[in-house]
């Protein structure tokens, strides 16, 4: 599976329509969508689709045709997600009207076209499934873990309170060799959240 980590974008014109084709992360979804409603008031469709991993590693699919006649831009648009293997991801398609109606036919291979134009300018990357890990660890470790975790490359975030609250974000990998160096301290004031 593939995915990205920002937003992407492209443009098509056929038979004086223009589509607009936005791809971004699927937590960028929400507001990317607000933020193009507000800029292109004149535009009138705004057809999305998406699929996301959800807690139970299960591909969540869902699209809008947002007035357009049914199966006929939401659908092409996930079909392509699906070709391309692309998770955590959405595609928004912005169409100003042109004046010429395309048909049915017309629609499915101008949202497709929209969709591919816009996954072929995107740098995919491998999707990796990654655990979130919580834990305090007092401050006289820190030191130690911080210089574990920059050497291994692990992205985390740090909270300081009472002690040093960690959240780690792993691969299966990371969380093994994690948990092997974590384990010598455990002893010592660690505490998994």
């Amino acid at each position: 599976m593939k995915t990205i980590d920002q937003v992407y974008q492209a443009k098509i014109e056929i038979k004086k329509s223009t589509f607009l084709s936005f791809l971004c992360p699927f937590e960028d979804f929400q507001e990317l969508m607000q933020k193009l409603r507000s800029e292109h008031l004149k535009a009138v469709h705004f057809v999305y689709a998406y699929r996301y991993l959800n807690e139970f590693d299960q591909i969540v699919e869902d699209k809008s045709d947002d007035g357009e006649p049914k199966g006929t831009s939401a659908m092409p648009c996930l079909n392509v997600l699906r070709g391309a293997l692309l998770v955590n991801c959405a595609v928004i398609v912005v169409r100003y009207f042109g004046g010429i109606k395309l048909g049915t036919g017309g629609l499915v291979r101008a949202y497709s076209e929209a969709t591919n134009e816009v996954v072929l300018n995107a740098t995919l990357l491998e999707f990796e499934a990654k655990n979130i890990l919580n834990l305090n660890i007092p401050f006289h470790l820190y030191a130690r873990f911080e210089h574990f975790l920059n050497k291994n490359n692990i992205s985390y975030e740090k909270k300081f309170q009472e002690n040093v609250k960690l959240i780690l974000s792993v691969n299966a990998k990371e969380e093994e060799k994690f948990k092997k160096f974590a384990k010598e301290f455990e002893f010592s004031g660690l505490v998994w959240k």
